[in-house]
């Protein structure tokens, strides 16, 4: 099934690697094994060994017959807790610090759990933020990790995306309009672009910046980012991003939804004993919860040297694990179809 096939009929899955990953290993690892599974798109840091980590991994799933997912761009339109990275000096911690920190932080990224690295491992963390406030002593701090806006355009036309995901903040029309500028002034054509919107903004903004990307000749995505940053874990996230579709219920401008933050196995059957709002719904995006299905084998092939992609004695068990989760929503037979998306526009010159 095609992207835009995927979300027109509510089957729509997309994997996130993350805005502030830079774990080229396992980026190319997740990006061949989710690309297998039948995801639709692959959403990664605006980084070129990001992308090229990623292409990788996509070229391992081509070869093995998976249809190419997009590859999606993330960007910011500000200060944005995906686009940061945690920060300490180690010298700084007392010695006895149970150091809380590195049994909290789910991408194994700080201290022994990081392979006895000292302090953050910038490669693998992510910008979840759970270790920021486990320090007992307030050490640790965030970086931000936003791109200069002059360095859009001719990153794009080096990287030559499928499609951008614009991450958005309440009050922050102007630096919202001022990307959309950068992303057309680049001159590659995007297949979508999504925008990423917390439960924070309003329906107004919303609508402003439909205004705004239209006039720009994009096709929106609405990204429903139920809780972001909150690692997937429970059913209760599963809630929160189903919630925020209730919320926006009938105001939100044309285009297909696609449910995240906090996206986990319990979203689909959460939705869809809501009919009225499965009807509405296109799709999802898996980020947290898609890695740490992985995790496991991820780190026995890293100990090893190898990426799991070469080590056929594990492969089955991985894919296996990805199909389970996104299986269900490329199965999906819902009601009726999702409303047909716009049609896809180049920018204007």
């Amino acid at each position: 099934m095609t992207p835009d096939a995927a979300l027109r009929q509510g089957r729509w899955v997309k994997w996130i690697g993350g805005a502030s990953n830079h774990d080229l290993a396992a980026i190319e690892d997740l990006a061949g094994l989710y690309a297998l599974a039948g995801v639709h798109c692959v959403d990664v840091a605006a980084d070129p060994a990001v992308v090229a980590a990623a292409r990788r991994g996509l070229d391992w799933a081509d070869r093995h017959g998976a249809r190419r997912p997009w590859l999606m761009l993330s960007l910011s339109d500000g200060a944005d807790p995906h686009f940061r990275k945690a920060w300490f000096d180690p010298g700084a911690c007392p010695a006895d610090c149970p150091r809380p920190c590195e049994r909290i932080c789910p991408a194994l990224a700080i201290g022994e759990a990081a392979s006895g690295a000292a302090g953050v491992l910038d490669a693998r963390c992510y910008g979840c933020g759970r270790c920021l406030p486990a320090c007992p002593h307030g050490l640790i701090e965030e970086r931000s990790q936003v791109l200069e806006a002059a360095a859009v355009a001719p990153l794009l036309r080096q990287l030559a995306p499928d499609a951008v995901e614009l991450h958005t903040q309440p009050g922050r029309l102007q630096g919202f309009q001022e990307r959309l500028e950068q992303l057309r002034a680049s001159g590659v054509p995007l297949r979508r672009l999504a925008v990423s919107a917390a439960g924070d903004l309003t329906a107004r903004e919303l609508w402003q910046r439909y205004g705004a990307l239209r006039s720009c000749g994009f096709a929106p995505l609405w990204q429903l980012d139920g809780r972001p940053m909150s690692g997937d874990l429970g059913q209760g996230t599963a809630h929160a991003a189903v919630a925020l579709l209730r919320r926006w219920q009938g105001q939100l401008p044309p285009g297909p939804l696609q449910l995240a933050g906090g996206t986990n196995a319990a979203t689909l059957p959460l939705l869809e004993r809501q009919p009225a709002l499965a009807r509405g719904c296109a799709g999802v995006a898996f980020g947290g919860v898609a890695r740490r299905r992985l995790q496991p084998l991820l780190q026995e092939a890293q100990g090893r040297g190898r990426s799991l992609l070469t080590l056929p004695e594990l492969l089955p068990e991985a894919l296996h694990l990805a199909r389970s989760l996104v299986g269900p929503w490329l199965e999906r037979a819902g009601p009726e179809p999702c409303p047909q998306p716009l049609r896809c526009l180049s920018p204007s010159p």
